[in-house]
């Protein structure tokens, strides 16, 4: 049970500069122990949490004492628990969160309970993200029109989400078309700590909020009063040293910063950032890198308040007294820094430091956000890519065919493609969009190019998708968006919409040019992730670059391009333009920046948020407060999770005689595995759909659809880039069944498995899961039958969701994979665990036998007792519900 506060002696008043106080806080000052001086700022966060939440139940003394102690305890994998102040929902992932929590509700009522107790204790903050799905490119009312479709198309998602902020207390809905939900976050969120159930929540560390992504599973049993459980991360302090040059952006560094820290090897660790050269990046930079944590590996990357971070404040609304009083609190405990004071040495796991007059222009692709290119390097890596073997950096076009040129009509005009040629053209995605410096670049360069005659050939799919609607009031008082417009970038809306699979369909000539021709189709973007399969299915090479970057390569329409020495183009009177002559300077951009971006446009945008708009507003809900479900619905449907519940739970189960289900290589990311983007005309959830008198034009989303648990069972890994060991080098979302050795969907093997009481496993092997933190990614495979994963490593967040769902994780032991243990994946497969959660510990020994004759010996990937007790019950949502009914 709960007891008074241990560090009730610490608790004192913060007074005010001019006589009163602010009010009351822990001090960790008072503590006076002389190891908290040397901690990490981002320790320092964790450390106040635990002091502030020690009720010496679910955080103790000795939590407290392990994160003081953190010099020592961090490389000892200690567990610590933590209790963020705020939970953030993304439309796609809230959706199933407020589903669960509905179907939580009549677990109750079966339970014999109060459906009342039901309702988040931490505050929640869901964004519903705009994500446009149709072609009104280069078209004045876009924005309009694409609201219009997502109403249309979205209406039964739209109200049950606005029936779920009346249904349960302590949750804000911001409605669609308000912009992309980090980016709204970074302006709203005053300073505190926040989790989010997308992974790029970290976007918050660049303004000094402990906050990074966890999968929807997790987030559930925060928002409902769970502490998360944690192991103490290690810390990498990363030093930053001189100034840009001029013309290199933020993304050109954060393009770097990506590159050096996935060689560093930083997954489950901080990242924090300290050095002279933090006063040379602006908040939006510092958010740039931050947001970009997910690529990294890092589970954030920390950027400590400064007076950098005070001005961004200021800018963006807060008042005079708010920053006094956080600057004030702030100094007070030890946890603001000033460059412009001694600087006391903190201690690190491990040290890094980039000197920002090395950072040079760039992109990264074709297939992953680390795999960088220098721009001067561009021609060449492109022509290697076409040269190598089918992988991350190569496509394998034979030399006679690499330079043929397919012509084709383009209604009524000629038009050409080849490979590289650039189809689509996106500025898109939360991690530029957040940046003035980057988005009016990007216009300088449309309006120097409109100057001199360039123009993006019409066949080029050309998109500009702010996270804000700051950006328009900002491009719109510069007077260059009429320069984005004229080059096709208009404002199509505002959220998640290229970079996660959003950009709509290429016009139908295109398409067919690529297809029947086998073309190896580019798209650049200026977002966070570039997988195989997660722009668009046409385009087999995406670029992530700067949005200015992304304006240039529109223009060249080829990737197949060396800027420093061809022209981009023919200009007015038939000269050649060069990069060189449409490239801003950094003087340039700071100057329209200054004269643009006004304080005044983040307050009027971000107070009317929470108005809605006219459709929104007008969407009736019902006033229950237990959902209706409906049968017929395919958009909203009651999960199977706790059908048949009992009160107590089943226990720790091994896996007997189970088949494989797929059998992976390496950086199998959550796009291949959890239904993301278009449905697949010819997909099982196709067919499901069709069976219900959904026509194909309505099919709509995955992501739209996240409600419904038999559209996404049957969309998980349904990737068309999937590649599964046991189809022998065909790429494809199937798989055999081993059994009878036919190839199926994926989702069609697992159905014949299950109903022969079989289960099953799924074979991999590095960074399993890597990518956004797609509870899906979890949730699919409990669905299908998946009992374990074994794997070479983890990512984080996928982890973690699948211990949340009931699925083993567990690693091979260093130097071992399936290839060296000779397994094929036609094996079955025995994993001996005890029947007792008490003899299962974090971390153990575990023996896997095939019926192959094979043992070997993997480690259970139960970081912490929490996971073994969410594991005990089945999952973490009926651990949360048992514990509810209890109360």
């Amino acid at each position: 049970m709960a007891s008074e506060n241990a560090f009730k002696g610490i608790y004192t008043s913060l007074p005010k500069p001019g006589g009163g106080e602010f009010g009351k806080y822990y001090s960790l000052p008072a503590l006076n122990d002389p190891r908290i001086d040397k901690l990490p700022y981002s320790i320092r966060i964790l450390l106040e949490s635990a002091i502030r939440n020690c009720d010496g139940f679910q955080v103790k003394k000795e939590d407290v004492e392990k994160i003081i102690d953190w010099e020592r305890t961090a490389p000892k994998q200690v567990e610590i628990p933590f209790k963020p102040a705020r939970v953030l929902l993304q439309d796609f992932t809230g959706v199933p969160a407020v589903v669960d929590l509905a179907c939580m509700r009549d677990a109750m009522n079966n339970l014999g309970s109060d459906s009342k107790k039901i309702n988040p204790l931490v505050p929640v903050d869901l964004v519903i993200d705009h994500s446009v799905q149709v072609d009104v490119a280069r078209t004045e009312n876009a924005v309009q029109a694409n609201m219009e479709l997502e109403f249309q198309r979205n209406k039964e998602r739209f109200a049950f989400l606005k029936w779920g902020s009346n249904a349960f207390h302590n949750m804000l809905v911001v409605p669609p078309g308000s912009g992309i939900v980090h980016q709204l976050f970074l302006t709203l969120m005053e300073l505190s700590s926040v989790v989010g159930t997308d992974s790029h929540t970290t976007m918050i560390d660049g303004l000094g909020v402990a906050g990074w992504g966890v999968g929807g599973i997790e987030a559930e049993a925060t928002m409902l009063g769970q502490p998360m459980s944690m192991v103490l991360p290690g810390v990498v302090g990363f030093k930053l040293s001189g100034k840009l040059q001029n013309g290199v952006t933020a993304t050109d560094l954060v393009l770097t910063v990506t590159q050096i820290l996935r060689k560093h090897g930083v997954v489950g660790k901080f990242v924090e950032f300290y050095g002279e050269g933090m006063g040379e990046l602006s908040l939006a930079d510092r958010a740039t890198i931050a947001n970009m944590s997910p690529e990294y590996g890092a589970t954030m990357g920390f950027f400590p308040v400064d007076h950098v971070t005070l001005q961004y404040l200021k800018l963006t609304g807060r008042s005079d007294e708010t920053v006094a009083m956080i600057e004030t609190y702030l100094r007070a405990n030890n946890m603001f820094v000033d460059y412009n004071e001694p600087q006391q040495a903190r201690v690190y796991s491990s040290y890094l430091q980039l000197d920002l007059e090395d950072v040079e222009p760039c992109v990264s692709g074709p297939k992953r956000p680390h795999d960088r290119v220098p721009l001067k390097e561009m021609k060449a890596d492109w022509h290697s890519c076409l040269d190598n073997k089918v992988g991350f950096k190569g496509f394998a076009v034979p030399k006679e065919s690499q330079e043929k040129v397919v012509e084709f009509s383009f209604h009524g005009q000629s038009a050409e493609l080849k490979h590289g040629s650039v189809v689509i053209a996106a500025i898109t995605s939360c991690t530029n969009t957040s940046n003035p410096s980057v988005m009016l670049g990007a216009a300088l360069v449309a309006k120097k190019a409109c100057e001199l005659g360039l123009e993006v050939k019409p066949w080029i799919k050309t998109s500009l998708a702010p996270g804000s609607g700051v950006v328009t009031k900002y491009l719109l008082q510069s007077g260059l968006q009429k320069y984005l417009n004229q080059q096709g970038f208009n404002i199509v809306g505002y959220g998640c919409t290229t970079c996660i699979g959003n950009s709509g369909d290429i016009d139908e000539t295109v398409a067919s040019a690529i297809s029947e021709n086998d073309i190896v189709a580019a798209a650049v973007l200026s977002g966070n992730r570039n997988f195989e399969g997660r722009v668009h299915p046409l385009t087999r090479a995406n670029y992530l670059a700067s949005p200015p970057l992304v304006v240039a390569y529109a223009l060249a329409g080829t990737v197949d391009i060396d800027f420093e020495k061809e022209p981009i183009g023919k200009g007015k009177n038939g000269k050649s333009v060069y990069f060189r002559d449409i490239w801003p300077s950094t003087e340039e951009i700071a100057e329209v920046v200054q004269s643009s971006v006004l304080p005044d446009m983040f307050k009027k945008t971000y107070e009317s948020i929470t108005m809605g708009n006219p459709m929104w507003n007008q969407l009736s809900i019902p006033s229950s407060s237990l959902y209706s479900w409906d049968p017929n619905s395919t958009y909203i449907h009651e999960p199977p999770y706790f059908k048949n519940m009992t009160m107590d739970p089943p226990g720790p189960h091994g896996v007997k005689d189970a088949f494989c289900l797929l059998n992976f290589g390496d950086s199998i990311t959550t796009d291949h595995i959890s239904p993301a983007g278009s449905i697949h005309k010819d997909s099982p959830a196709a067919k499901y759909l069709l069976a219900r008198g959904v026509d194909r034009r309505d099919f709509n989303s995955y992501g739209s659809r996240r409600g419904n648990d038999e559209v996404m069972a049957r969309g998980t890994f349904a990737n068309i880039r999937l590649v599964n060991k046991l189809l022998n080098g065909e790429v494809g979302p199937k798989t055999i069944h081993v059994p009878t050795g036919e190839k199926l969907h994926v989702f069609d093997a697992a159905t014949r498995y299950k109903e022969a009481g079989h289960e099953t496993i799924v074979l991999a092997g590095a960074e399993y899961g890597s990518g956004s933190s797609r509870d899906w990614a979890a949730k699919g495979p409990m669905l299908l039958g998946v009992k374990a994963v074994i794997a070479k490593s983890f990512e984080r967040i996928h982890r973690s969701n699948l211990v949340g769902m009931g699925i083993i994780p567990l690693c091979f032991k260093t130097g071992e994979d399936a290839e060296t243990l000779g397994l094929t994946g036609h094996e079955r497969y025995t994993i001996d665990l005890p029947s007792n959660v008490n003899e299962i510990r974090p971390g153990q020994d575990v023996t896997v036998v095939t019926d192959a004759g094979k043992s070997f010996i993997c480690t259970a990937r139960f970081d912490t007792e929490v996971e073994l007790a969410y594991f005990n019950h089945g999952g973490i949502l009926p651990y949360v519900i048992r514990n509810l009914s209890k109360q």
